[in-house]
């Protein structure tokens, strides 16, 4: 066997309970919501279940990486320039040079996540955060839903 599964632990869902997260953006980059989520988590009074992220946007994104060391952010950022630069020759450019390579990154890295939680706190691991990515280069104000799924406390 190559892993070891834990007890399986099985709940009806007793909450369902949903809030929008605005984030005003200084423009491309990683703007950091673990803090957020968890407080929207405890808000809730969850108890075991699922914390879903929705962005509602397609221009940037939502991800789960490193919250240590900044280097690591903007490394990603560098990254995602390389895979869509502004120069390629996108047909798209009506919103300016940084839209279309926005979308490309936005496809790349999803508008989605689900954390875990346990005992009311998110299960992320020790050097995880929850990002939204900013992928166009002016500010923006994005839209995060929020649902936790689960059980109460």
């Amino acid at each position: 066997m190559a892993g070891r599964l834990s007890a399986i632990s099985s709940i009806a869902p007793e909450l369902i309970a949903s809030a929008e997260l605005v984030v005003e953006t200084p423009g491309e980059g990683l703007t950091e919501i673990t803090r957020e989520a968890a407080h929207f988590v405890r808000e809730c009074r969850a108890g075991d279940g699922v914390l879903l992220a929705f962005l509602r946007h397609t221009s940037a994104s939502l991800t789960i990486q490193e919250n240590a060391d900044p280097d690591v952010q903007a490394d990603l950022v560098t990254a995602l320039r390389r895979i869509a630069p502004e120069d390629g020759p996108w047909i798209h450019t009506v919103e300016g040079p940084d839209d279309m390579p926005a979308h490309i990154k936005g496809m790349l890295t999803g508008v989605s996540l689900h954390i875990p939680v346990r005992g009311g706190a998110l299960a992320l691991g020790t050097w995880q955060g929850l990002y939204l990515v900013e992928h166009r280069r002016r500010p923006h104000r994005r839209a995060v839903v929020l649902q936790f799924v689960g059980s109460r406390a």
